[in-house]
């Protein structure tokens, strides 16, 4: 089992480095230089270890936890700042007015800066050892976690890099830009437009929205370090398990590497367990004989030792780790294709982590507030954690490893719309960067481009893109767009491995097809206000709860139903927001500044340990519907003929709200005005807990982004159904809530269309039917409760709250106690009735 890692006793620490005017004392203990001082800002709320942070102790840890080297010297600490212009020269030689705390990004009270700017430059020395023999066969690398969001560096005046993307590190020989053995002087630039551009930015934005969005964080925000590396030296590892054959493929790539040889030894509790030797840059695969597999449960790791030689001598040597383990999937004994780790079946039950901290914003304040995230997700009982567009520095995904969670990771979405055609290439190549630096950490099961079609600009492009991931990683799955029912989404593309729903407050309940897994990508959201732990002193959620007790009682609901969503409808995966608050957004297990727990955690653990339990593929049996009442004239037929009947058998309608009747498909139809006027059927006509039909004749006078009911149902809190214009897509529907099974084009005002929509919980899903002919389907397997409400024409119920008022007018309504076939609707829709 692999070792807490501590090459950072050996290293070189901050202390020993030449600082510029920080007003600070230096390694000698001499007095402070004189100067502009630094002052940690005041956050709104603070977190635990945010008093802990200060010049000595800013992230002092070794960051790169997967290729480790003895010898390196950590540059985090106090810089000068200031603010730039476009195309100002850098202040070479020049002091800086104000001081700025690395890593911690700008706008944070960590930096002691606390502002945004557009433009900017940091400013520093340092000494290089003179035991690194830096041009006496030794080369000077200097390492940049990632910098937000277009870097420059110069070393004594001379430009050695140029960098973009703010989610990627990257690495800076700077050997020929050192000048004698005394101090060499550092500048970086940095510009971040943020939400101005089409830069991948995830949740960040230049001024928080107060709802999903946040305060961003500009310039250098991961740890900037140094080390000294021979003239060929290795500059990566990619290790991915091979359980079948007992080996670890293993590719190590060097610098000016050609001709030399590489020697990798597996190593358990210290033991040598399998050795490979082979060329630098070639695949090569080493044995690790009786595997001893990672997992949740067992989050077991080897050790790894990596020699590069030149003539049978080494030239460098680096220590890094790996878990045996495989991703993929399996049909459970219900026949659906399910998530597997090492074979078998494994419930992925997460958070959504967004990874924001309201003292340092992108950059956690210490590695154990870095850890304590990840570590409350296995004492709550998650075996999981979505990464949620945002990518965090090594030594998040190293305790993930160390922990024993499965990562799904996200790529940082540009702004909502589509990312303007000049930068679609940028995104794209940030991502495949993002996967490359990511393809050895253990945890990471997933990758998923796109959120709720955030960015996204066309679908077929989103199949293309993760294809394409696809082929850089075979190894884990693709989810190609989380949250592909929902808001931004251009639709399906049919590519990757798994098919996502979001649904607040859900779960989400599709199902996987015969290649797909199907999961929850998004649910829950329930929410608590804490006094003094609130980052506004206010803030909102999608269901707020009175106190702990109700929002650990709605959770452990709430989770109740992802067990039946698994069972029903096959599930692979649940994901629930969120591990903290947010800013604005109050629905965490614990407030933003890490301080309180808001539910009850035991009762948390409990039951996400029974859903991981209980939802592994055992095979169920579907309840069958009754036959129903035959013919076409359906439990309730209202032909809304004004003084004619309206209605067939018991079933009355009411007209509330006086709406006139009017010319209508067949003799009169009823006119409704889009905002107070219905009909009430005075009681629940349908059992919704069965198949059932609805269909009707409707014509529309607008046709723009609100929601219009034709036919619902009353539930508890929703309609159990809506036959519905979606305004969100502009399209008819027949929907629950959250789910919607969609036709394909806009309607038009003013024409009269014959709408049906069918439930079937046979097959598990909704249909819609336009004019007679099949037009959308969408899963939907969740068993619905037995009618509670009314069923009504020409609104909905949301939210608890009346909805969705038609306008237009609609004739003819039918409803059925089964779920019509596809010639019977063609017969209905044919005779005009």
């Amino acid at each position: 089992m692999i070792a807490p890692w501590t090459p950072g006793r050996r290293a070189i620490t901050v202390a020993a480095v030449t600082l510029l005017a920080v007003g600070t004392a230096g390694a000698s203990g001499a007095a402070p230089v004189a100067g502009p001082a630094w002052h940690k800002g005041i956050p709104p709320i603070a977190t635990p270890w945010t008093a802990e942070v200060g010049p000595g102790n800013a992230l002092p840890e070794y960051p790169r936890p997967q290729l480790v080297r003895s010898r390196w010297l950590n540059l985090n600490g106090v810089w000068e700042f200031a603010k730039a212009a476009v195309d100002e020269a850098p202040p070479v030689g020049r002091e800086l007015g104000e001081r700025v705390l690395v890593p911690y990004p700008i706008e944070s009270a960590l930096s002691g800066i606390q502002r945004h700017e557009d433009r900017m430059f940091y400013r520093r020395t340092f000494t290089v050892p003179a035991g690194w023999n830096v041009g006496r066969g030794q080369r000077l690398v200097l390492h940049f976690g990632a910098v937000d969001y277009d870097a420059k560096v110069w070393v004594n005046g001379t430009q050695v890099a140029t960098h973009r993307g703010g989610y990627d590190g990257f690495d800076i020989d700077v050997t020929d830009a050192l000048a004698g053995q005394g101090p060499q002087e550092l500048i970086v630039w940095a510009e971040d437009l943020t939400d101005a551009t089409g830069q991948p930015i995830g949740k960040q934005r230049r001024v928080s929205d107060r709802g999903i969005f946040y305060q961003g964080s500009s310039g250098i925000w991961r740890t900037v370090w140094m080390e000294p590396v021979a003239a060929s030296s290795i500059s990566s590892l990619a290790t991915t398990p091979d359980l079948a054959a007992s080996e670890l493929k293993i590719k190590v790539n060097a610098v000016r590497g050609d001709g030399l040889t590489v020697k990798a030894v597996a190593r358990s509790n210290g033991r040598a367990v399998g050795t490979v030797t082979g060329a630098a840059g070639t695949d090569l695969r080493l044995p690790v004989p009786a595997a001893r597999l990672w997992s949740p449960d067992s989050p077991f790791l080897y050790d790894l030792d990596v020699t590069l030689l030149s003539g049978g001598k080494a030239v460098d040597t680096v220590r890094s780790y790996f878990g045996m383990r495989e991703i993929g999937t399996t049909k459970g004994a219900d026949g659906k294709l399910r998530i597997a780790l090492n074979g078998r079946i494994l419930f992925n039950m997460a958070t959504l982590d967004q990874g924001f901290w309201p003292d340092g914003l992108n950059t956690a304040p210490t590695d154990a507030g870095l850890r304590f995230d990840l570590r409350q997700h296995k004492e709550m009982g998650f075996n999981a954690v979505r990464k949620h567009i945002k990518v965090e520095p090594d030594r998040w995904y190293y305790w993930a490893d160390r922990l024993g969670l499965l990562v799904w990771q996200d790529m940082p979405a540009a702004n909502t719309g589509p990312i303007p055609e000049p930068w679609r290439g940028q995104f794209e190549a940030e991502l495949h960067e993002m996967v490359r630096e990511h393809q050895s950490w253990t945890s990471i099961v997933a990758w998923v481009p796109f959120n709720e079609g955030w960015g996204e600009w066309d679908r077929a492009a989103t199949g293309r893109i993760a294809d394409e991931v696809k082929a850089q990683d075979p190894s884990r799955l693709v989810n190609a767009h989380s949250g592909v029912n929902c808001c931004n989404s251009h639709g399906d593309s049919g590519r990757g491995d798994v098919v996502d729903f979001h649904q607040y407050l859900g779960p989400a309940s599709p199902a996987p097809d015969a290649n797909r897994v199907s999961i929850d990508g998004e649910h829950g959201g329930f929410g608590l206000k804490t006094s003094n732990h609130m980052w506004f002193g206010d803030g909102h959620a999608y269901e707020m709860e009175p106190d702990s007790a109700t929002l650990t009682r709605r959770y452990v609901e709430n989770q109740r139903a992802v067990i039946t969503a698994a069972a029903s409808c096959g599930i692979s995966a649940a994901i629930y927001t969120q591990i903290t608050d947010v800013e604005g957004e109050l629905n965490g297990f614990w407030t933003y500044d890490r301080q309180v727990a808001k539910m009850d955690l035991k009762q948390v653990r409990a039951v996400n340990r029974e859903i991981i339990a209980k939802a592994d593929g055992t095979a169920g049996n579907v309840p069958q519907p009754p036959p129903g009442t035959p013919g076409l004239t359906g439990i309730a037929f209202y032909p809304l003929d004004g003084t004619a009947e309206d209605a067939a058998g018991d079933h009355d309608a009411t007209a509330v709200g006086g709406p006139a009747y009017v010319a209508g498909k067949s003799g009169q139809g009823i006119e409704l005005d889009g905002s107070t006027q219905y009909l009430d059927a005075g009681a629940p006509v349908l059992d919704t807990a069965t198949d059932y039909t609805a269909s009707a004749w409707v014509k529309l006078d607008r046709a723009d982004g609100a929601f219009q009911t034709v036919v619902s149902q009353d539930g508890p809190s929703n309609s159990d159904f809506f036959l519905q214009y979606s305004g969100a897509d502009q399209r008819f529907a027949m929907s629950f809530a959250g789910v919607r099974a969609l036709a394909p084009g806009k309607p038009e005002t003013g024409r009269w269309y014959h709408l049906t929509g069918v439930r079937d919980s046979v097959l598990g899903e909704l249909r819609v039917y336009v004019d007679g002919e099949l037009a959308g389907r969408t899963g939907a397997c969740l068993p619905q409760a037995a009618p509670t409400g009314n069923t009504v024409i020409g609104r909905g119920k949301y939210g608890g709250n009346p909805v969705d008022y038609l306008d237009g007018t609609v004739d003819q309504v039918h409803l059925y106690d089964r779920a019509l076939s596809a010639a019977e609707i063609r017969e209905l829709h044919d005779s005009g009735r």
